[in-house]
């Protein structure tokens, strides 16, 4: 814990703010997805089935998405709430919509189970800035898109 602690107190101080940023919103949408239906808190995006094509980001505005990705995944293995894939994807566009930073975001499903299992299926979230994956990275590549959200 202290360790912990030390790392945090290392960081400059727009990171540590960030990551406090951060933390809140994790927590406000954890509480949101509890409290209202998906469709509502995302009525206001843009919803396609097909591949969303954006502008390159300027550096500036790269550089703090990338940041906001950091401090949303970092965020989110300290919460004591289950910070899942769609918690962080909703917070980063959040941060990132208010940044005015335009971005998508991924739903993806694939069937799980095994033979001796009974099938399903399971799903994943991802968010990406033109190119670069700002959360949800890891394993997206496995699922199949079944809807892109977008802002401007």
């Amino acid at each position: 814990m202290l360790r912990r602690i030390r790392k945090f107190l290392a960081l400059d101080r727009q990171r540590k703010k960030l990551f406090l940023q951060a933390y809140v919103v994790l927590g406000k949408v954890r509480y949101a997805l509890l409290k209202k239906p998906f469709k509502q808190l995302v009525a206001e995006l843009d919803v396609s089935r097909d591949a969303v094509v954006q502008a390159p980001l300027e550096p500036s505005a790269r550089a703090t998405a990338l940041d906001v990705g950091w401090a949303v995944r970092t965020a989110a293995n300290f919460t004591p709430w289950e910070s899942t894939c769609l918690v962080q994807v909703l917070a980063a566009q959040s941060m990132l919509q208010k940044r005015g930073i335009a971005g998508v975001f991924y739903l993806g499903a694939t069937k799980s189970g095994a033979r001796d299992e009974t099938p399903g299926f399971l799903a994943h979230a991802w968010l990406k800035c033109n190119d670069e994956f700002i959360t949800g990275e890891s394993g997206h590549g496995d699922y199949t898109v079944i809807s892109s959200f977008s802002w401007p």
